[in-house]
């Protein structure tokens, strides 16, 4: 992959450094770069408020990036779907709970969330409830390996349900959620709103197969400019989503940046980059396993070689029992080794104990996880 990885400037001129920590941002190609430069350089201007030629350029490149989306997510109703952009995955899954489900929400009803995810996925629906009044949240079941429980949730929904909230990949356990069981288990009325943040640019996202009504994530994770993320609203369930309020002046830098980004990601293969992170994350939990001192968390079975159970994908979090994590990832920075050290926004039903969680992409190398896991052994007691 080190053809793919001399795409990364800040890669490359840090190779001291391993970039670890790609569930929280990452890094940005350099044709992402170059095509925001090019954009403000030679045709930056305000969309959708003037009839001069950059001004419609830019409005036309807006509806068409749109339409990039569609078909990055394999939208299989384009003429149907709605694509709103916003400024990450937390303000697209509160412009759905907000404008599209609290208007919808009468006394009696009922929503699913998921309060051992990211707590950008439970607020918002909190707030929707709040908003209606005597609705009731229902917890989201699991099961022993932190995969969503299907049989208990078919048993959760009543003819009250009005939407299920549900992750695509774990950010703490790396795990992919089997969304494409949800539909089965559910039946085909109610809506499933995905927050696909840690699953857009490292796994392929595909809406169709999944049979969810919005899907959400953020460009900063996706290889796109801090500050853009974009809802894609399927529209057949229930009414078409119109965010409220006065749209303003739109992102047009962090747009462009999303449409380099995607093509980038699918150029590099969307499968490629996947098999690539999930390779990494058996590399460093086949390591992990070998030393007495950590705990890797989330499905156990899945760390035993030639395990039928799904593998991380590029998503691993562990801890050292006698060195908390916080200061783990202190020594770890020391080492030129970035990793994220913290409670990582988890809900209520999550982990209490903050963690050390290493998220890898497609410019990371074995040989950096082959250094990671040597530190770490120097720390095995």
């Amino acid at each position: 992959m080190s053809s793919l990885r001399d795409d990364f400037p800040l890669i490359t001129a840090n190779p001291d450094v391993a970039y670890l920590d790609s569930a929280a941002t990452s890094q940005k190609p350099r044709s992402v770069l170059d095509a925001v430069h090019t954009y403000l350089t030679t045709g930056n201007a305000n969309a959708a408020r003037g009839t001069y030629p950059w001004a419609n350029r830019t409005t036309a490149r807006i509806e068409q990036a749109r339409d990039r989306v569609r078909r990055f997510l394999g939208d299989p109703d384009p003429a149907r779907s709605g694509v709103h952009f916003v400024s990450g995955t937390t303000e697209g899954l509160r412009t759905i709970a907000r404008d599209w489900l609290a208007p919808r929400l009468r006394a009696g009803d009922e929503i699913i969330v998921p309060f051992a995810d990211h707590a950008a996925n439970i607020e918002p629906w909190q707030e929707a409830a709040a908003l209606a009044g005597d609705v009731r949240i229902v917890p989201m079941p699991y099961d022993a390996a932190h995969d969503y429980d299907y049989r208990r949730l078919a048993e959760l929904v009543t003819e009250r349900t009005r939407l299920i909230a549900a992750t695509h990949v774990h950010h703490v356990y790396g795990n992919d959620m089997n969304i494409h069981r949800m539909r089965t288990a559910v039946g085909p009325d109610i809506p499933i709103c995905l927050d696909a943040a840690q699953s857009a640019g490292h796994v392929p996202v595909d809406v169709e197969a999944l049979d969810v009504d919005f899907a959400v994530f953020s460009g900063h994770k996706t290889m796109a400019l801090p500050g853009i993320g974009a809802i894609w609203a399927r529209n057949r369930r229930g009414p078409v989503l119109v965010p409220g309020g006065w749209a303003g002046s739109p992102n047009t830098s962090g747009i462009i940046s999303l449409v380099a980004a995607l093509d980038w990601l699918e150029a590099a293969g969307q499968e490629r980059i996947a098999a690539w992170n999930k390779a990494l994350g058996v590399r460093l939990t086949d390591g992990l396993r070998q030393m007495s001192s950590y705990e890797v968390l989330g499905c156990q079975s899945s760390l035993a070689p030639g395990s039928p159970v799904q593998r991380r994908e590029g998503i691993v979090t562990f801890r050292h029992h006698a060195i908390g994590s916080n200061d783990l990832g202190f020594i770890l920075a020391g080492d030129g080794l970035m990793v994220r050290a913290d409670g990582h926004c988890q809900g209520d039903q999550g982990e209490k104990t903050s963690s050390v969680r290493v998220s890898v992409h497609i410019y990371n190398t074995p040989d950096e996880i082959d250094r990671l896991l040597s530190v770490l052994s120097a720390l095995d007691r």
